[in-house]
């Protein structure tokens, strides 16, 4: 027996000539076992001893049939998605527990197969939900199964094998300017009238106005910094505040002078709402409810689906006010870029593809303006031949 060198494991040579290692592994249940493996060379066992060292070293359990789907999806949510912001785990987490390990949970994991995927497909479309609902399931196995590549539990991702279902694109719903004025009359008394306000004059998203700090709010220059957001997680998180989800949602947006009055109007009345009581605001958050405290997403959505009945128009979600203030825009000609930075999209395409179907003026004018240099251009051609 041929003597090991230091972290190489028990290797030795066998009688028929091939080389033998062992190592201690995890198993998926989290139990350590003795596990063996084979080559042709020394070399080649101690590189494989080497990488079930380090991946047992890193908490990774060995491959095998013992990994279920099911099995292997609380492993990831454990280990796999830790660097993840808090609702992306609370979403991955979901989707796993309503629709992935129901439907294909008890599958070994390493004998996974498209059809398997296609019959996900199918149990979610089952039960009637929208076709956004089945491609976040296919994306949330795919990214799953790219970390069990990654570990080396299985040798390929048959989620990529799979198309998924394709979204049909529809028309995103927003108010006349009309209407907005209306449900701006409607929600004077209330006391959030400025962050209905800011959400269809900025286009700020729910998360971010529940997020909004007073630190993060310029009157006097007009501008707001989006620096933090807000979100409701459920029991396992609650409320949880962070930063923006990408670097194009961490923004600084000026402010119609409108809003900036109203806000100044909401900070006067939140300081007179909890002065003289034993209440704050703790967290320097802009909206609150009357006892200094973040307000919750259900409550606003309730409060707001109130107002909208006694404006009297068009019931639309509560972040269809962003689509209104992108649509109000491009209606008085602004430029997508400029709509772009002020929603926070991350690429001109999302802009442009949600709002194409309200930029005919700009089309219109488009087609005009080469109509004009083109028959400018036949003119001088005319008028050259003519001379000649």
């Amino acid at each position: 027996m041929s003597k090991r060198a230091n972290g190489e494991g028990s290797v030795y040579q066998r009688k028929d000539g091939r080389w033998v290692g062992s190592t201690y592994v995890l198993r998926p249940d989290g139990a350590r076992r003795r596990k063996e493996v084979y080559g042709r060379t020394r070399s080649e066992v101690n590189s494989k001893l080497r990488e079930l060292i380090a991946s047992t070293e890193r908490g990774i359990p060995m491959a095998g049939t013992s990994w279920s789907v099911s099995a292997y999806a609380d492993h990831w949510l454990e280990n796999g998605v830790r660097a993840l912001r808090p609702s992306t785990q609370s979403n991955y987490a979901w989707v796993l527990r309503k629709y992935i390990v129901p439907t294909v949970g008890d599958v070994p994991l390493e004998r996974l197969t498209p059809s398997h995927v296609r019959k996900l497909h199918g149990a979610v479309q089952s039960m009637g939900v929208s076709v956004r609902t089945v491609q976040l399931a296919h994306a949330v196995l795919r990214s799953m199964l790219a970390e069990a590549v990654r570990e080396e539990l299985i040798s390929r991702n048959v989620g990529t094998l799979v198309r998924q279902p394709k979204l049909e694109k529809t028309e995103q719903r927003a108010w006349s300017p009309e209407d907005a004025a209306r449900f701006g009359i409607a929600s004077k008394p209330h006391r959030l009238h400025a962050l209905f306000e800011l959400a269809y004059s900025v286009g700020l998203r729910r998360g971010e106005l529940l997020g909004l700090r007073w630190s993060d709010v310029d009157l006097d220059a007009g501008m707001i910094h989006v620096r933090q957001t807000m979100q409701r997680l459920g029991s396992a998180h609650g409320r949880v505040f962070g930063p923006p989800k990408t670097a194009r949602s961490r923004r600084s947006v000026p402010i119609p002078a409108r809003v900036a009055r109203s806000l100044r109007i909401h900070r006067a009345a939140q300081v007179a709402e909890l002065h003289g009581t034993n209440r704050s605001n703790p967290l320097d958050l802009v909206f609150t409810t009357s006892l200094g405290t973040p307000i919750e997403p259900s409550n606003l959505r309730r409060d707001f689906e109130a107002l909208i009945s006694s404006a009297g128009v068009p019931r639309i979600r509560f972040h269809d006010l962003r689509h209104t203030c992108a649509s109000l825009l491009f209606a008085k000609g602004v430029p997508p870029r400029v709509v772009m930075d002020l929603l926070g999209h991350s690429t001109m395409s999302i802009t442009t593809d949600l709002y194409a179907h309200v930029m005919p003026t700009a089309l219109a004018e488009a087609a005009s303006a080469m109509d004009d240099l083109l028959s400018e251009a036949a003119d001088t051609m005319q008028e050259e031949a003519i001379d000649d």
